[in-house]
């Protein structure tokens, strides 16, 4: 079968998933034909995309989030309207999936969370099928567990999800631990898709703290912190778009530029993880069985929801800043034991080829 990507370009979760479907279909004999992924001005597609997904990719102009003036808190009004008043392009972005579409006829259209996939299908409405992946699903399930009030930030949460999957004839809905299906939704839920390369790895402890933010404005919390604390090192990755591939601020604080082998790398040796919280960096350190710390992104309701998912879950903690003395007081009381997860990541293959092979 033949199928056909759109992923969402912000953050580094939906690309590595993307790879990750990507690998498991061509070892059983499909094809993804192409990949469509959203870019901004803002942010740098990392190579390692490029470089993994093997197969053409056609980065497009995207709906993105605008970030306040400290470059931490996501501003999702103004988000909404920037985006709104920047319409025109995005039909430009449109027209060139259409042509893609056009051009390679798949079997199937699969989309990672990003709004143009939604989008394509509400404006044209090819008699494709078409699926969509995320976490994000998951928050339509009626188990879905929300922090309480909110309740402005989840109706457009919701909304945003909706535009995303305009007609969508399945939600397979990544989760950190098993959920009951619900079919009426069209709601599947499914284990993370989490790569050979993650897979492959052996955990130990080197005694260092390994950390991704996904908005550059939180280095100075960090940089804040580690004054005081210059005997701990502290490893933190980011996609700052103009910053160097190593920016060393102590010899035990270095920020480095997102970078796919050194970050699994770090993640294999670290002690624990701190993070914004998306969800695949925190499935690749429960699978590694490493104490984690979640700090959702400021204004960014999802990764709230994440945060708390994840902690039932077992991952760890969550915090509202990046104070390094949590999660380091935290170590001791984790629990090693990952073998649940570990079985249900394990299992991911067969649950995605009876979803994907369709009939």
């Amino acid at each position: 079968m033949k199928y056909l990507f759109i992923v969402q370009g912000e953050g580094r979760g939906h690309m590595t998933q993307a790879i990750s479907l990507r690998n498991m279909l061509a070892q059983n004999g499909h094809e993804v034909t192409s990949v469509i992924i959203g870019k901004s001005s803002k942010r740098e597609i990392p190579s390692f995309f490029f470089e993994k997904i093997r197969t053409k990719v056609h980065p497009v102009n995207s709906p993105n989030f605008v970030v306040g003036k400290k470059n931490k808190r996501i501003k999702i009004a103004k988000s909404i309207i920037i985006n709104l008043l920047h319409f025109r392009r995005y039909l430009k972005s449109l027209r060139q999936i259409k042509s893609v579409v056009k051009d390679e006829k798949p079997d199937v259209i699969i989309n990672f969370y990003d709004l143009l996939g939604g989008l394509f299908y509400f404006f044209n409405n090819p008699k494709i099928p078409f699926y969509c992946i995320g976490h994000q699903y998951l928050l339509n399930h009626s188990e879905f567990p929300f922090p309480k009030g909110h309740k402005f930030d989840r109706f457009l949460l919701k909304i945003n999800t909706l535009i995303t999957s305009f007609r969508a004839d399945k939600f397979l809905a990544l989760s950190f631990r098993q959920m009951e299906n619900q079919p009426k939704k069209k709601i599947y839920v499914v284990p993370p898709l989490l790569r050979d390369s993650v897979l492959e790895l052996e955990p130990r402890n080197e005694g260092f703290i390994h950390g991704y933010m996904l908005n550059q404005g939180y280095a100075k919390e960090i940089m804040d912190w580690h004054k005081s604390h210059v005997g701990t090192k502290v490893y933190f990755f980011w996609d700052k778009k103009e910053a160097d591939e190593e920016t060393v601020i102590h010899k035990n604080l270095v920020f480095h530029k997102i970078n796919d082998v050194k970050f699994l790398d770090y993640m294999s040796r670290c002690k624990a993880y701190a993070s914004t919280a998306g969800f695949e960096s925190i499935c690749e350190a429960m699978y590694l069985g490493k104490p984690i710390m979640m700090v959702p992104t400021e204004g960014h309701f999802e990764q709230k929801c994440n945060a708390i998912d994840a902690k039932i879950s077992g991952a760890g903690i969550w915090s509202d800043e990046f104070d390094l003395t949590k999660l380091l007081n935290y170590i001791p009381n984790h629990s090693t034991d990952n073998s649940v997860f570990k079985k249900w990541v394990d299992s991911a293959e067969q649950k995605f080829l009876a979803h994907l092979n369709h009939e």
